[in-house]
């Protein structure tokens, strides 16, 4: 059985367990960072299409970015009109930042804190964690923890279906240039 309750899917991400959870956009599969390979593993993804970093506040997420300190300000400002919310940064990656979450590309690193009562209180318990939507490679994301638990049956979901104002279109994913944003996926924020 995988479907759980809140506490025991805390108790399972903590101890190095796959989990999903809602989150603002769509339903996340999420593992610690140092657990990463999980999730390319479940999802048959290819290594070269990293993870994101997902937590429950910016200040659980600055210590994975390197920057000086007109960037931060920029990276800062822009999270503080966003987050918590549907917009993925990427961001030039610390060396805290494990191999893991993005083994072609270690230089960079995507983050997000998600506008989801749910997914800020498993994050706020757990730290941040390495994420990506809940579904096979190259398909539709999940919709439902019926759905998860049918393609997944090893990962652990909630038990039951919580009221969750998701609007099943994933995030915006913006990347930091020399040259200021570019935009890699247009999802549910328009920056």
């Amino acid at each position: 059985m995988t479907q759980v309750s809140m506490a025991e899917l805390i108790v399972g991400l903590r101890s190095g367990c796959l989990a999903s959870f809602p989150t603002d956009t769509v339903p996340a599969l999420a593992a610690l960072p140092e657990q990463a390979e999980l999730i390319f593993t479940a999802k048959q993804r290819s290594q070269d299409k990293p993870l994101i970093l997902m937590a429950a506040s910016a200040a659980d997420l600055w210590s994975f970015v390197a920057g000086s300190v007109e960037e931060w300000q920029i990276w800062q400002q822009v999270a503080s009109l966003y987050w918590p919310g549907a917009l993925t940064l990427v961001l030039p990656a610390s060396e805290r930042v494990p191999k893991a979450i993005n083994p072609t590309a270690p230089s960079t690193i995507g983050l997000r804190v998600p506008n989801c009562a749910i997914a800020l209180s498993i994050l706020s318990q757990t730290g941040p964690l390495a994420t990506t939507s809940a579904n096979l490679s190259g398909q539709l994301p999940l919709q439902t923890m019926a759905e998860i638990t049918a393609q997944f049956p090893d990962v652990l979901t909630l038990a039951k279906e919580l009221a969750v104002n998701s609007v099943g279109i994933p995030s915006t994913v913006a990347k930091w240039t020399s040259s200021g944003w570019e935009i890699l996926r247009q999802g549910a924020v328009n920056i």
